[in-house]
Parts: C-alpha cells; sequence; structure tokens
C-alpha cells in the first residue's frame, strides 16, 4: 500500500463565489450612496471662488446655459418661479432661516442671478450664491 502518492494528489482550490457576491455588493452600494450624495442633479460648470459658500440649503435654484430655471430638479419657467418657491420654503419651520440657494452656470447673464435674488427679497428669504471650489477642475 502506498500511501504517500494519495497525499500528494490533492489539490487545494479557493472557493471565491462568496466573495464575488459581496464585492459585488459593496460596488452597488458605493454606487448608490455616491449618486445620493449630490443632491445637484443638474449639471452645471459654477463659478469659482476663494472663499466657503456652505448654507442651509432649504431651496436650490439652477440655471443652465439655455437660461432654464429649475427649482430643486423640476423645469419652472421664470413667470412661475415665484409661484414654485413659496411652497417650498413653506416647508421650513422658522421661515426666517429661508435660504435660497442659487446654482447658476458661468455663461448665465448677471440679470438672470439679480432677478431671482429680487424675487427672493420680495418673499423674504436669504441668497447664497453657490461657486465651485477654486482647487477643483472644471
Amino acid at each position: 500500500m502506498d500511501l504517500r502518492n494519495r497525499r500528494l494528489k490533492r489539490h487545494v482550490e479557493m472557493n471565491s463565489g462568496a466573495l464575488n457576491d459581496i464585492l459585488f455588493i459593496l460596488l452597488l452600494f458605493f454606487l448608490i450612496v455616491s449618486t445620493l450624495a449630490n443632491p445637484n442633479v443638474i449639471k452645471l460648470t459654477l463659478p469659482k471662488a476663494k472663499s466657503n459658500t456652505k448654507s442651509k440649503q432649504t431651496v436650490v435654484v439652477s440655471v443652465n446655459e439655455k437660461r432654464e430655471f429649475f427649482v430643486g430638479t423640476n423645469k419652472v419657467p421664470f413667470e412661475g418661479l415665484k409661484q414654485a418657491l413659496i411652497p417650498a420654503l413653506s416647508k421650513e419651520k422658522e421661515l426666517v432661516d429661508a435660504t435660497i440657494v442659487i446654482n447658476a452656470e458661468k455663461s448665465v447673464p448677471v440679470e438672470d442671478i439679480v432677478r431671482i435674488m429680487e424675487l427672493a427679497r420680495e418673499i423674504g428669504a436669504k441668497v447664497v450664491l453657490a461657486t465651485a471650489n477654486p482647487q477643483s477642475k472644471g
């Protein structure tokens, strides 16, 4: 009886099926979290600033290069902007702290931004103009 030959014929195998499942679940988790982490779904090229302009974002108004206005992600004509902002701001418990954040493309004329600021003043909300970080590319 040759017992040594039987021991030498064993092959070590590693089952990687469970590892693949875990890696796939982690990949899905990070993809979903990365899309939820950015609330600004509308992609805009923001002007750069040296200071940090973070504020409590009550309502976000975006203006793209086609001069289209968005409240959150809903497209709104400028004439209906005030009517769209009032219900969005009324969700805030204290209207005193209501803030409108303006995300405007670099190519948008300043008069469009000023018109949004005038609407915010009429409503009684504070305004913050969003800018990009100067170290970021874009």
